[in-house]
């Protein structure tokens, strides 16, 4: 299989997704905010389908929006969880302009479909070099919020005691959360991230309970049910989306014997 350029192309471009994806996903819910993510990523779909619009790269787009709705969920600090009603009402608001913007594109609707779904064996060498530069500035800004980022979430009032800006750290993080989102769905599409984004995550928290084990693990297990996912769906002629999300979580509900 790896003969073929797209499938090279498609395994890189998984696995580099997969590793940001997973860090930043096991933060996500650490921190109780897996639904913040997921809104963004539907919130990305508006903007993919208007860069395609105006005429830029659909991953631009992607950014571009969940970077700027990251950042104002981050400025909303705590009263987000109190805002559900609010977020989906955003979110179906986002959902209605991708699908207008969509419809002033009249493109092909396999178009529609890449930017629900994803379309990983379709990832040209370009967007691999791309994809590699957001994911290693979102790694290393990662790495530079991580430890205030850890005391904010774990301990609050005591790091705000402490003269850590809980909303700075919420703004910072929610921001790499974004860029997190808008590679993901280069790969599993806008509806279908969350799996991609939380899944590891999760499962890694149910594994162990150290920090530094758990983002290993988070990032094992996203890049290792990527690549599953693609390699099965190489075999099986089934769509690349369908397999990553299956194993992602079958092997959630795995981690649940554990006790």
């Amino acid at each position: 299989m790896f003969a073929y350029e797209f499938m090279r192309n498609a395994f890189m471009a998984g696995g580099i997704v997969a590793l940001v994806a997973g860090t930043t996903g096991y933060f996500l819910v650490l921190r109780n905010s897996a639904f913040a993510g997921h809104a963004l990523s539907h919130v990305g779909f508006a903007g993919a389908t208007g860069a395609l619009l105006v005429g830029v790269g659909p991953l631009w787009g992607l950014v571009a929006l969940t970077l700027a709705a990251g950042v104002a969920m981050g400025l909303l600090g705590e009263r987000l969880r109190e805002r559900d009603i609010a977020i989906g009402i955003v979110l179906s608001l986002a959902l209605g302009f991708g699908l207008l913007f969509l419809s002033l594109y009249t493109s092909r609707a396999t178009t529609a479909t890449a930017i629900l779904f994803g379309n990983v064996l379709g990832v040209d060498r370009a967007t691999v070099w791309s994809l590699a530069g957001l994911s290693a500035l979102s790694l290393l800004l990662l790495a530079a919020v991580s430890r205030p980022l850890l005391f904010a979430t774990l301990a609050p009032a005591l790091a705000e005691a402490k003269g850590v800006s809980p909303r700075l750290v919420s703004v910072l993080f929610l921001a790499i959360v974004a860029v997190a989102v808008a590679e993901a769905a280069q790969v599993v599409g806008v509806l279908l991230v969350f799996a991609l984004m939380v899944g590891p995550g999760a499962a890694a928290l149910r594994l162990t309970s150290r920090i530094g084990a758990g983002v290993a693990v988070a990032a094992g297990l996203a890049v290792a049910e990527t690549w599953c996912g693609i390699a099965l769906a190489y075999v099986t002629d089934r769509p690349t989306s369908f397999w990553i999300v299956l194993v992602s979580c079958s092997v959630y509900f795995l981690s649940l014997l554990r006790r």
